[in-house]
């Protein structure tokens, strides 16, 4: 049974963060968020990684990852820049970035020939997760058209540090994704519990949000035959906004394209895991904690690999 791949989105520069937040050392051994996803998909039988780099930090990522990992599961780059586009576009020179999560995607298919999962960086998914995902990859070897999204409860993915953005999600009697919806302004409140903030300051009316409601954490499933399902789709949004500087291709707006379309489906694979990550500087303290408690409880050693 050939193993799945693993492509981790790492050519974010985390401008709210406040610096190249991918490799920020939250583990007691120096280790990233990053690390912490890598080990567990080598738990779960994922038998390479892929990492999506801007050029200009390729050669120094590079060797981070070959210095801590070693021999402990295969690993490739490729690169994501905002040129990455088809023949016949022009870009807008006011455009600095590249163009999302869906194109950052786009750039590993020459690298990808199995079932692959796709994930941030910079965020912690747990170890149910990445077992979760793995075997429903193993299950779609040699299919089309059957793809993922890992469901974390909306409970389980809120920032300490302030307020949120999540993608909640819709599905139907199957767990069949119908449609992901993007939600500003998302916290946690003692009187109120998950609320939605209407407007533009902390006064703003409150909408309430189901705790339990499945939301995407950019963690997902694919058959190698989205690459090319996608690449129609780019060109089609391009033609809308190649002159927009900051119009992005997200995943979300990929997949939606494919329900809607009847060409795929997408199962949301419900886990009990808690999200963690580091949207803000001031999330860090609280990351720092929850892997420290993690490796008190047995659940990963220190340093993870033995080169």
């Amino acid at each position: 049974m050939i193993k799945p791949t693993l492509l981790i989105l790492a050519a974010g520069m985390g401008s709210r963060y406040g610096g190249l937040k991918q490799l920020d050392g939250v583990g007691p051994s120096g280790e990233t968020i990053m690390d912490y996803s890598v080990y567990d998909a080598i738990e779960a039988g994922f038998g390479e990684v892929v990492f999506v780099v801007r050029k200009h930090f390729r050669s120094d990522f590079e060797e981070r990852i070959r210095g801590r990992y070693g021999d402990a599961i295969k690993f490739n780059f490729v690169e994501q820049e905002l040129e990455n586009i088809p023949v016949g576009f022009k870009l807008n020179p006011e455009r600095s970035k590249p163009w999302g999560t869906g194109h950052a995607v786009m750039m590993a298919a020459h690298a990808i020939t199995t079932p692959f999962a796709v994930i941030n960086a910079d965020d912690y998914y747990g170890q149910d997760s990445f077992r979760i995902l793995a075997d429903f990859l193993r299950g779609v070897e040699g299919k089309k058209g059957e793809y993922a999204m890992v469901g974390f409860k909306t409970l389980n993915t809120l920032s300490e540090a302030g307020k949120v953005s999540r993608g909640i999600c819709s599905a139907d009697e199957n767990s069949l994704l119908t449609s992901v919806e993007e939600h500003h302004n998302i916290l946690a409140e003692e009187v109120n519990g998950i609320v939605k903030v209407m407007g533009d300051n902390s006064a703003g009316e409150r909408v309430e949000i189901d705790k339990s409601a499945p939301v995407s954490m950019n963690m997902w499933g694919f058959t190698p035959d989205y690459f090319t399902m996608s690449d129609q789709l780019f060109i089609e949004f391009l033609n809308k906004n190649i002159n927009n500087p900051t119009a992005e291709f997200y995943i979300p707006y990929v997949v939606n394209k494919f329900i809607s379309s009847k060409s795929a489906s997408c199962k949301v694979l419900a886990t009990p895991d808690k999200w963690f990550g580091v949207t803000f500087r001031e999330d860090r303290d609280k990351v720092v904690e929850s892997i420290a408690k993690l490796v008190s409880e047995g659940k990963y050693p220190t340093p993870l690999f033995n080169k």
